[in-house]
């Protein structure tokens, strides 16, 4: 599985409440839409307004795919207006991991 890995900085004059609450009421809740996505987390940084996202996907292609349905299209048209993706990373998780 893939990760990808997006800093994020909210554009200036968006309460971080309402972008909070935009990613638990429709950013998480249409992940199980998107096929490729195994699993997806915002994290709020100790800075106000920047934030990081974790997607773990089954492969880039089949991310990439999923970019083209109107739920993604949505989601990315809704994000715009609040944020901005400053860095984006990418990577492959050296298995097994760990999680307790």
């Amino acid at each position: 599985m893939d990760l990808i890995v997006h800093l994020i900085r909210l554009h200036p004059g968006i309460d971080p409440a309402d972008f909070e609450t935009w990613v638990r009421d429709t950013d998480y809740r249409t992940c199980p839409q998107l096929p490729s996505v195994r699993s997806f987390s915002v994290q709020r940084t100790a800075t106000p307004g920047q934030y990081f996202e974790v997607i773990q996907v089954s492969s880039r292609a089949d991310f990439e795919q999923d970019m083209h349905t109107p739920e993604f299209k949505g989601l990315v048209a809704a994000f715009d207006t609040m944020a901005t993706v400053t860095e984006e990373f990418e990577g492959v998780r050296i298995d097994p991991g760990y999680q307790a």
